[in-house]
């Protein structure tokens, strides 16, 4: 059965579960109008250019979402068509969209799909409306990010899309992939799909680039974690994979 995102899905999911930043945004545009209306000269000047800043800045992230989320080719996964793996592992943070995609991408592969999101460490506030609006599968297993239920160099092919990046402290995420290391086949591959902190980010999310990671960041992690980048794919132009090996 052929697998599909809805129309707008990708930019709806946004609005719907960072509703309280735009709620945020609004109140602000607001104050600063009242404020403007007691105030003359440059500083009105300055008050209105903070305003359209701000709004070109929404207006600009959101129109990426769409690109990124709902027009691009993103889950259509075609970077693993030519792999051939057998055992696959779905890794995710909370909010799994790409479980069922792969499932039917690679129908003769065993797939397995793991949740490490724990919300004393993961605080990023719209996985929690995400995870009710769109329960995991039912043989997703919960697991700690420093000690995977698996055993070694079970897996061919380890697929984090925008997943990883949730794991906030350098420290754990090393670790984690460390074990992602353990599991992997000794000629498997993990891929890692994020967006990266560099300049379309930044032009495109403003300050919410800083909640991605720079490319010399994954790197380090990578390395101290015994993985080597065999390649590093563009998906578009704010979505990067990071092709691993050991």
């Amino acid at each position: 059965m052929e697998v599909s995102r809805t129309a707008f899905q990708g930019i709806k999911n946004i609005i719907r579960f960072n509703w309280h930043f735009y709620v945020i945004a609004a109140v602000s545009i607001l104050l600063l109008i009242a404020i403007s209306q007691f105030l003359s000269g440059i500083l009105v000047y300055f008050i209105y250019a903070t305003i359209g800043f701000t709004m070109l800045g929404i207006l600009a992230s959101l129109a990426v979402s769409y690109y990124v989320y709902d027009y691009s080719d993103l889950y259509q996964l075609h970077w693993i068509e030519k792999e051939n793996p057998k055992q696959i592992l779905s890794v995710n943070a909370g909010f799994d969209e790409t479980s069922d995609l792969i499932k039917n991408k690679k129908p003769n592969t065993t797939l397995s799909i793991i949740d490490f999101y724990n919300p004393n460490k993961h605080t990023e506030v719209s996985i929690k409306p995400a995870r009710e609006r769109y329960p995991s599968p039912k043989e997703t297993i919960s697991v700690e990010t420093d000690k995977l239920p698996f055993s070694d160099k079970r897996f061919d092919l380890i697929l984090c899309v925008l997943s990883a990046h949730e794991i906030r402290e350098q420290r754990e995420r090393t670790r984690f992939f460390k074990e992602l290391s353990r599991v992997l086949a000794t000629e498997g591959k993990l891929m890692v799909t994020e967006h990266l902190r560099d300049t379309n980010n930044f032009l495109a999310f403003q300050i919410g680039f800083f909640h991605f990671y720079s490319k010399a960041n994954w790197t380090t992690v990578f390395e101290e974690a015994g993985l080597k980048m065999k390649e590093l794919h563009k998906n578009n132009p704010f979505i990067s994979t990071f092709i691993l090996t050991h």
